[in-house]
């Protein structure tokens, strides 16, 4: 069934409000162009729901999501700092296939050195680490505020377009770059579902079973920052997608084991983000900025699920 609801959400952004006659030459070339948003609404989907059920297991906490360590912050600082340096021809320097890696690797090398110092001692603790990567969030989350608030006006208007999460922030040519990556974080943490199965079932007991829960965690957190980076790197942050996502998808799944897990997870961030884009575009015509949906709608999930549990 959510194959199907995938599949219909697909072709309604491809086909709806199309001018041209179905079937004719110039219906197809409309529909290519639409294509490319379709693609990009599949990977971030795909990075955005993985990532998050797999960062939740090693975890083991079905609140928190990736968005806490800091990647949209650094993101932010980023595109605010070129700004800040090169005015509004800074949102150009920092666009291009290199400068896409180059913010790709930056959030990476950043989740590594976090990981490595936070888990690799010997009084290693994931909680601490976790709330280390939220403070260094906030700060570099008020250094960019702070940059934004001595920008002109009208730089701060460019901007601001860069820093919601919005499909059409991605260009096409960052797709043969960004596929691969995806492709190969996201297999590894695919095949690697049955340990994931057991290092969800805590620390303990994942140790008395065999696995070696300190390596297959960094493992694990590392291909999650992988994944995280490219998605906020091609579309620009969306805090709530994966915690409404990952959520959903325990409840359509019925179960724990990843390998059903992640499927669904998949077809539901694309299900969301499809039907978020198509209202924008075809009822509030304004195509593209997913994130005010995503944030309004998951923020509200986010509140009622704390409130329900009564808990963290």
């Amino acid at each position: 069934m959510l194959a199907v609801l995938a599949a219909a959400s697909g072709a309604g952004n491809l086909a709806y409000g199309n001018p041209m006659p179905v079937g004719s030459e110039g219906f197809w070339l409309i529909a290519e162009m639409r294509s490319t948003n379709l693609v990009v609404m599949l990977l971030v989907a795909f990075c955005q729901g993985i990532a998050t059920v797999s960062f939740q297991t090693a975890a083991n906490n079905r609140i928190i999501t990736p968005s806490i360590m800091g990647f949209e912050s650094l993101y932010r600082l980023v595109q605010t700092g070129a700004v800040f340096l090169l005015g509004a021809a800074g949102v150009v320097a920092v666009q291009g296939g290199l400068q896409f890696l180059l913010q790709v690797l930056l959030m990476v090398v950043f989740a590594a050195l976090l990981y490595g110092w936070l888990l690799s001692g010997r009084f290693a603790n994931l909680q601490i680490m976790l709330l280390i990567g939220i403070i260094l969030g906030g700060g570099l989350g008020a250094v960019a505020t702070f940059m934004q608030r001595l920008l002109s006006p009208s730089e701060f208007d460019v901007l601001t377009a860069r820093l919601l999460g919005d499909v059409s922030n991605a260009d096409a040519g960052y797709l043969p770059l960004a596929v691969p990556l995806v492709a190969l974080a996201g297999g590894c943490l695919w095949l690697d579902a049955r340990r994931l199965d057991v290092l969800a079932l805590g620390r303990e007991a994942a140790v008395n079973l065999g696995l070696d829960h300190r390596r297959e965690t960094m493992k694990v957190l590392l291909l999650v920052s992988v994944l995280m980076a490219v998605s906020t790197a091609l579309v620009g942050p969306l805090t709530f997608l994966g915690f409404l996502v990952a959520m959903l998808s325990y409840q359509l799944a019925d179960t724990h084991d990843h390998r059903y897990v992640f499927p669904v997870a998949w077809l539901t961030g694309f299900v969301v983000l499809s039907g978020a884009y198509f209202v924008l575009r075809h009822l509030f015509y304004a195509e593209g900025s997913v994130g005010i949906i995503i944030e309004v709608v998951g923020g509200g999930f986010f509140l009622v699920h704390i409130l329900r549990k009564g808990r963290l």
